[in-house]
């Protein structure tokens, strides 16, 4: 692999149209070796981002791109040496695993011996050297898309982009191929920008996460900053569950499983059990502080709470976060 390169947006916006901003004006550093993941809901502008860097689409005048010190924003995407996994896999029907991950080599006219050496090495780095021969029809979604992996990296590029890779499989599959995602770019090194709406993949692969909504970024951190710090109402509820509670001194929010039921005695606040949920290795009771308000709490899941019952709800102070600027 080459030496991981940076990524710079600078003042980059998109906009259709007369009254349609997909994207506002935005800087961007993505370093080198990092992976950056774009989290937000349809229409926020992650995928937009995304198709700038790759040289899919052109961002408004006055905006640039970098590759390190090397200015991109007029280059298509085939002169950039980024390597695209897409969500439907993309993938050549009419030829075989081995076939697809060397198309992109063929068409770089590298010598047949280097093609076969090379695509042996993907194939062995996704562990799929044993499917080389077999049509990519007879895979499931799970393999398709590491044939896509594998032909994205054959290229060697300086840049690895995710457009919702996982979206269309189904769960198990997803959360074994987000695990063997992250353990190879791990392993790589390699620069890499990940869209997709789904928080529990954004912690599980982001060097650092980017929220955007509105086509803005709201807030950009590290996974735990994001989860235990964030910087808006939106961030907050978008990445997890959250509670509010009105306490002295102000309106504070925490997660639920920072609360824990028990006592009346020395409780933040007092409720009443509306129900739970039980979820196997743990389980989500619903309490009711008020008429109309009420919170959520993740406990064990041998404990026993009853509709109806008063609890005392208890925090560590230094899980409350407040939240002081505009949604």
């Amino acid at each position: 692999m080459t030496l991981p390169v940076s990524i710079r947006l600078r003042q980059c916006a998109r906009t259709f149209g007369r009254d349609h901003t997909a994207l506002h004006p935005l800087d961007l550093t993505v370093e080198p070796g990092e992976t950056l993941v774009l989290l937000g809901p349809s229409g926020c502008g992650k995928t937009t981002t995304l198709r700038i860097i790759s040289g899919l689409e052109r961002c408004d005048p006055g905006g640039s791109v970098w590759f390190d010190e090397r200015n991109v924003t007029a280059l298509p995407i085939e002169k950039r040496n980024v390597g695209m996994v897409f969500q439907n896999y993309a993938l050549f029907p009419n030829l075989n695993v081995a076939q697809n991950v060397g198309y992109g080599l063929r068409i770089q006219r590298l010598p047949e011996s280097e093609i076969r050496q090379r695509v042996g090495e993907m194939l062995e780095m996704v562990d799929l050297s044993s499917f080389a021969d077999r049509p990519v029809q007879a895979l499931s979604g799970g393999q398709k898309q590491r044939v896509s992996l594998a032909r994205a990296l054959a290229a060697r590029p300086k840049v690895l982009l995710f457009d919702e890779p996982l979206a269309a499989l189904d769960a198990r599959l997803r959360d074994k191929l987000r695990e063997d995602i992250g353990t190879l770019l791990g392993t790589l090194g390699i620069t890499a920008v990940y869209v997709t709406h789904d928080q529990q993949e954004a912690m599980a692969l982001g060097d650092r996460i980017a929220v955007m909504r509105h086509g803005q970024i709201e807030q950009i951190g590290t996974p735990r900053e994001i989860y235990h710090h964030p910087a808006t109402p939106f961030v907050a509820d978008f990445v997890g569950t959250v509670n509010r509670l009105t306490l002295p001194g102000g309106e504070f929010y925490c997660r639920p499983e920072d609360i824990h039921l028990g006592e009346l005695g020395g409780a933040l606040l007092e409720g009443r059990v509306l129900h739970s949920t039980f979820f196997g290795q743990s389980q989500r009771v619903r309490v009711e502080l008020a008429p109309g308000r009420d919170v959520q709490v993740d406990c064990p899941a041998r404990e026993r709470w009853s509709p109806g019952q008063q609890v005392g709800l208890h925090a560590s102070p230094h899980s409350l976060f407040d939240i002081s600027s505009p949604s």
